[in-house]
């Protein structure tokens, strides 16, 4: 195995007779001798790289891999192009880190810049950064950005997904603030109950597009009702669904924010992921992360730089708003390279079929006896049916290597269908589950 250390052992011995150290050693002499490490940790010894590639080679082989997959609920099995995959993987890009040197980073910059143009092509909105950890993450710090000294409530819809729930009231216990869950009807976001829960506490609304049991919310409306309270309003959104619905800003958006593993980041059994963050140029003075702006230099060429990064800790830490300092450039260059690789229709295409294939198999399984519908509005890729017997189907569609639908509870299952799904397959699991029905 190669070492990590760049000087060689002269180099190091020349560099502590300068300090006027004799050993290494000498640079810990103000730590208590208790708490030096005298001997050996107890740990396996190291591995060869064979070895070590066996090791972990054997751990791998017992993850489940499905063939077919029919669920999603936050994590979509899309098709992803090869050089979406390639290209992330080369050296120079797989091992940057953060470009706080500009000047050597051009490259990794104008990858972050691209990305965050495309982002806000897709929500219409005027701005985007490229520096949170997941969708949830940056669900709860849109609601964080929204507080004001007099408005320290959030709102957010119980049909959003249960992990951003979470997430958002962790935050919220964090700061001391107060969470509200708005309550669901229909499958959808209650309209009359978020009316009687705005007040002027509220800071912010946020309302995922389509939400947790794949309906679309009436989010132009919702959107109306937060303003008319004076609240911020928040749209979560799924980014291959935003190739063909409206965008957040044409709903009165103020953050657009949302899970960016479908754009070509693999399931990966959880990560890592991406979560976009976008806003209004008001708000722009508040998104959390870095932003990289375009410019010229002396000579007059393009160049990039670290436009605003003013609310992390490491420069404002008593007064920031944010802790988000991580780098998730590899993820944002990934979700870059995909949309880019897409185009506008290759990503509408995907969107397209994934709806009409969810449409497919959830008309085949309500022919079934049993099986109906839950809710009754229109939905992109998504749907909750009640199906007798569900734990048995979905076993049984395990054991033929299809990974079905998530279980809700009482009979309840959410269905999940992508453009990467063929009709012989979702041929095959409604011929499987109407085996196990017609027992």
């Amino acid at each position: 195995m190669g070492s990590y250390v760049p000087s060689t052992q002269a180099q190091r011995e020349q560099m502590l007779r300068a300090v006027g150290l004799e050993n290494v050693m000498d640079l810990y002499r103000d730590v208590p001798e208790q708490m030096l490490l005298r001997e050996p940790l107890h740990i396996p010894d190291g591995m060869s790289e064979l070895e070590a590639a066996r090791a972990v080679s054997a751990m791998a082989a017992e993850n489940r891999t499905y063939a077919t997959i029919l669920r999603g609920a936050g994590a979509y099995d899309h098709y992803i192009p090869s050089i979406v995959k390639y290209i992330p993987a080369k050296e120079e890009f797989l091992t940057a880190y953060t470009p706080y040197q500009a000047e050597m980073s051009q490259g990794l910059l104008q990858s972050i810049f691209e990305y965050q143009t495309m982002i806000c092509e897709l929500t219409g909105m005027d701005v985007s950064n490229a520096s949170v950890y997941d969708g949830a993450t940056a669900a709860a710090e849109a609601a964080a950005m929204c507080r004001e000294r007099k408005r320290r409530v959030t709102l957010i819809s119980g049909a959003a997904h249960p992990d951003t729930i979470n997430t958002v009231r962790t935050y919220c216990y964090g700061t001391g603030d107060e969470l509200r869950v708005v309550p669901v009807k229909d499958g959808r976001t209650d309209m009359d109950a978020l009316r009687e829960m705005l007040d002027d506490g509220v800071a912010s609304f946020y309302v995922q597009q389509p939400n947790f049991f794949g309906q679309f919310e009436d989010a132009e409306a919702l959107g109306q009702l937060a303003h008319q309270a004076g609240a911020k309003y928040i749209m979560g959104c799924n980014p291959i669904a935003l190739a063909i619905m409206k965008t957040p800003r044409d709903c009165g958006a103020d953050i657009a924010v949302g899970e960016g593993q479908p754009l070509g980041l693999p399931l990966g059994c959880g990560g890592p992921y991406l979560g976009y963050m976008a806003a209004t140029d008001k708000l722009m003075r508040k998104l959390p992360g870095r932003i990289v702006g375009e410019t010229t230099d002396d000579q007059g060429r393009r160049a990039y730089v670290l436009s605003l990064q003013a609310r992390e800790q490491h420069i404002r830490r008593e007064k920031a708003s944010s802790n988000i300092c991580s780098n998730e450039a590899l993820c944002a260059l990934t979700a870059g390279l995909y949309m880019a690789t897409m185009g506008p229709d290759g990503m509408a295409e995907a969107a397209e079929q994934s709806m009409a294939k969810a449409h497919y198999l959830e008309k085949a399984l309500c022919a079934l006896p049993g099986v109906e519908p839950v809710y009754g509005g229109a939905y992109f890729h998504e749907f909750v049916l009640k199906m007798p017997r569900s734990q048995e189907l979905l076993e049984a569609l395990d054991r033929r290597g299809i990974l079905g639908g998530l279980p809700l509870g009482d009979d309840r299952v959410l269905w999940c269908a992508t453009e990467k799904v063929s009709r012989r397959e979702l041929d095959e699991a409604v011929s499987i589950v109407k085996e196990v029905l017609d027992r």
